[in-house]
């Protein structure tokens, strides 16, 4: 994130063995039209693999697109690993079918966002830009 000239890094993955990638696509597309640089990992991803394309390319984000019921343990092995590989840095995000009451408590270990079916494409891209924007005058 050392280059303020540098178009943001989001890595869009799909962790655990849900195969229904429809939203996360959606959220590629509409990530690349708001001028972020989008890398999108597939489906039925390790939280080590998507952690270690993160580091790979060299993102500024990770966005998690979780349908199963496990966001709780995806989440928290993603950060955990985050930090354990250094990049505790990297801002992690998600999406997907979240109930709720679990949101705050997503947020609550580290999560800087969820977004919800019905989200707007406007208050996805601004949300990161506002998050990502504080992060670089950070660094």
């Amino acid at each position: 994130m050392n280059d303020p000239h540098r178009p943001l890094r989001i890595l869009l993955g799909k962790p655990g063995l849900d195969g229904h990638d429809r939203g996360a696509k959606y959220v590629a597309h509409i990530l690349r039209d708001a001028g972020f640089e989008v890398i999108y990992t597939g489906i039925r991803r390790s939280p080590e693999q998507i952690v270690e394309a993160a580091i790979q390319e060299d993102v500024d984000a990770v966005g998690l697109s979780v349908l199963s019921g496990a966001h709780f343990i995806l989440f928290q092995r993603i950060l955990e690993l985050l930090k354990e590989r250094g990049a505790a840095d990297v801002l992690v995000f998600g999406g997907g079918i979240i109930p709720p009451d679990d949101v705050e408590a997503l947020k609550s270990i580290g999560v800087a966002a969820v977004f919800t079916p019905g989200t707007s494409a406007k208050t996805i891209t601004e949300t990161l830009h506002s998050l990502l924007g504080r992060a670089r005058e950070r660094t």
